[in-house]
């Protein structure tokens, strides 16, 4: 009797061991989750990670080229034109600094702070370059040649 509790405990502290090991095999091959970015709109949020991130290192200049025309996985939100856009970095991204761009040209200067605003209107407007009811809005982290990352949102015309 004494031989059977034996074996299914030892049973048991091997299974237990076995599923700790797995899990812990699991999250050691889950990717480090980026900075994120988030747009507000009134009372609608979205939020996201990068779109290309290189753990913090400059991207080449064909995958950032890449990034800016890919539509894959970009959230949405809708925008009034007369509503007050609000865009807002992890401070990780700041500390970088970071720029807005509109259909891949530069909207704002590089910034440090970790929340901006822009006039919805600014989004439909053709003289901004902006075309049709939509426009791709994308946060690039760094600068120029050094851009380290990029965060992009569609922003839908709504009313």
């Amino acid at each position: 009797m004494t031989s059977l509790r034996f074996t299914v405990r030892h049973r048991r502290t091997v299974a237990a061991a076995g599923a700790v090991a797995a899990g812990l095999l699991v999250l050691s091959a889950c990717d480090k989750p980026t900075p994120l970015a988030t747009v507000t709109v009134g009372t609608s949020t979205v939020t996201s990670e990068a779109a290309c991130y290189n753990d913090g290192k400059a991207l080449t200049p064909s995958a950032l080229k890449d990034c800016l025309t890919s539509e894959k996985d970009i959230k949405s939100i809708k925008v009034d034109p007369d509503a007050t856009v609000r865009f807002g970095v992890d401070p990780k991204i700041a500390d970088k600094g970071w720029t807005l761009l509109m259909n891949g040209q530069a909207l704002t200067d590089s910034s440090k702070k970790t929340y901006r605003t822009v006039p919805g209107s600014v989004f439909f407007n053709q003289q901004y370059g902006a075309t049709g009811n939509a426009t791709t809005v994308s946060i690039v982290e760094g600068s120029g040649t050094n851009a380290t990352g990029l965060w992009s949102f569609k922003l839908k015309k709504d009313a």
